[in-house]
């Protein structure tokens, strides 16, 4: 993560969505997370991965109704670094939006 809260691990747009799942819940099941997202369990895997390798995400498994669960929720790390890069964007998006410094007839 960047001084300025822009992570490039949360960034990539299947991460960013999972985080935002995640940061709206207490905890999530892995199928309903690839649901919303409208990914393959191995492209889910995979993001999820990711998350987990940088301590953001973390998987509890519990057997329900004789199956097998994995429920997927974000660590305070993950939760701090999510919020963090969304603060970080909301920035890029407010400085874009002022008015250039400089700028007028040449």
């Amino acid at each position: 993560m960047s001084e300025d809260g822009f992570d490039l691990i949360i960034h990539a747009p299947n991460r960013l969505k999972i985080c935002a799942l995640l940061d709206s819940v207490e905890r999530a099941e892995f199928g309903v997370v690839q649901e919303r997202l409208g990914v393959s369990a191995s492209v889910l895997s995979k993001h999820v991965g990711v998350l987990m390798d940088a301590g953001y995400v973390r998987q509890d498994k519990a057997v329900r109704d004789t199956r097998q669960r994995v429920w997927l929720l974000l660590t305070s790390a993950g939760r701090e670094a999510y919020r963090g890069h969304v603060a970080a964007l909301h920035e890029i998006v407010a400085q874009a939006s002022e008015p250039a410094v400089g700028g007028g007839d040449a």
